[in-house]
């Protein structure tokens, strides 16, 4: 059942084509590699069962492709994992109740597999997303920051506007899954002005930042101490939003950048992070986020 020198199991969702281009790479290496996405595929056939008893935790993970010895899993790789959702045939409070089963108990034991190797682990994921946390830990590994507010006060906001010397921008804390006519919709950074502030910032926090005038943006992909630079083109505001118009170039990273990338990585307890900063004309590096599972170009293959 188990590979004599363990398998690789990936946690992502079946439209992930970053996943398919690493996972293609492991096969011409003879590497042994399982596929799940625990919040659909637990309701489509498959199967987690673990045993603990006297110290040993025998386990297996049936899936439609084959059966793999989960004591046997020398690496996770926690990608794009659906969220679990719960079985589509069920509705209101039952398909709750199975989605949080799904998630505290299918959960908890893919992210405590004895021995394995997680990039990252899922929890340091899930610590790592909140951006107020990312801020103020990039703040204490000595990252350029620019003025940020995040607030639910329209007073606030407003004067914060005000009072700026620069341009500013709104960002969302969280890409929340959204739709307009029935067709997905993205939320991308864009310019506001004090007068475009209603009372609906009161609903929830909002955060606004100050524009860096920036000659270029950078993606930097750090695994564990490397890290690879690629220089980013674009005439849009957030590279992210027309991504055909945008040019990339390998540039080497800033040793100081360098260090304080794997700092960051340190506190977070991660071992890959995906960091985006826009870089002025006299070379300035101002961080604005780290992406724990980010890769250069967006996946829009499963919004097509």
């Amino acid at each position: 059942m188990g590979d004599p020198y363990g398998s690789v199991l990936v946690l992502t969702n079946a439209y992930d084509v970053t996943a398919d281009l690493v996972l293609r790479l492991l096969a011409e290496r003879r590497v042994p590699v399982v596929r799940l996405d625990p919040g659909t595929d637990l309701h489509a056939g498959a199967s987690l069962t673990v045993r603990y008893s006297e110290g040993s935790q025998p386990g297996v993970l049936r899936t439609v492709s084959r059966d793999l010895d989960t004591t046997g899993v020398r690496s996770v790789w926690v990608r794009r994992p659906s969220p679990y959702g719960g079985p589509p045939e069920l509705d209101g409070q039952d398909r709750r109740f199975a989605a949080d089963q799904c998630r505290w108990g299918a959960g908890g034991i893919l992210a405590s597999l004895p021995g394995a190797h997680y990039l990252n682990h899922p929890w340091n994921n899930r610590s790592a997303e909140f951006k107020p946390a990312q801020l103020s830990l990039a703040q204490r590994c000595g990252f350029l920051l620019p003025d940020t507010l995040i607030t639910n006060d329209p007073r606030e906001a407003r004067e914060f506007l005000a009072d700026s010397r620069t341009a500013m921008v709104y960002k969302p804390l969280w890409s929340t899954p959204y739709r307009v006519n029935g067709r997905p919709h993205a939320v991308w950074v864009e310019e506001v002005r004090s007068a475009e502030i209603t009372e609906a910032v009161s609903v929830c926090p909002h955060l606004f930042q100050a524009r860096v005038d920036k000659a270029f943006d950078v993606r930097v992909t750090a695994v564990g101490e490397k890290t690879f630079g690629v220089r980013i083109d674009s005439p849009d505001l957030d590279w992210r939003r027309r991504q055909d118009r945008m040019a990339c170039t390998p540039m080497a990273v800033p040793d100081e950048v360098t260090r304080s990338v794997g700092a960051y990585l340190e506190g977070f307890r991660l071992v890959y992070g995906a960091f985006d900063f826009a870089v002025t004309a006299a070379g300035d590096w101002y961080f604005l986020e780290c992406n724990p599972n980010g890769q250069v170009r967006h996946e829009a293959a499963r919004n097509n």
